[in-house]
């Protein structure tokens, strides 16, 4: 029988108005400082460009700052960057992660121990 998988807090930060900021849209920022791209990040989390590029202007209109800045295609090719602003972004984003697993790690772990072992059903 296999283990299973830890137990993980999920932050998710709403903003009045209906605005959220959680791990989906910090992870795309990562896949776009990785890629350089934001279709190539967009299919690294199996998404339709559209979409990944309505989640980059929902940030970018959330904040004082864009999180990403991109260029149109043409001689030199289109692309995505993620400004300094994003960078710190993510790392606070990251650190309050960590953060607040940390501060709930004895009820996680009260949790873990109280499980019966078997997951849930997907349906």
């Amino acid at each position: 029988m296999t283990k299973p998988a830890p137990l993980q807090p999920v932050l998710r930060i709403d903003f009045p108005l209906g605005d959220r900021l959680g791990r989906g849209k910090i992870e795309l920022l990562e896949h776009i400082r990785d890629t350089g791209s934001i279709s190539a990040a967009g299919r690294a989390m199996d998404m339709s460009y559209r979409r990944a590029w309505l989640l980059i202007s929902d940030l970018n209109r959330m904040f004082r700052e864009p999180a990403v800045t991109s260029q149109r295609g043409g001689r030199e090719g289109g692309g995505a960057a993620v400004t300094p602003f994003g960078e710190e972004l993510i790392r606070r984003f990251r650190q309050m992660e960590a953060d607040a697993a940390a501060a709930m790690r004895a009820d996680l772990d009260w949790l873990e121990a109280a499980r019966s072992g078997e997951e849930a059903s997907a349906e």
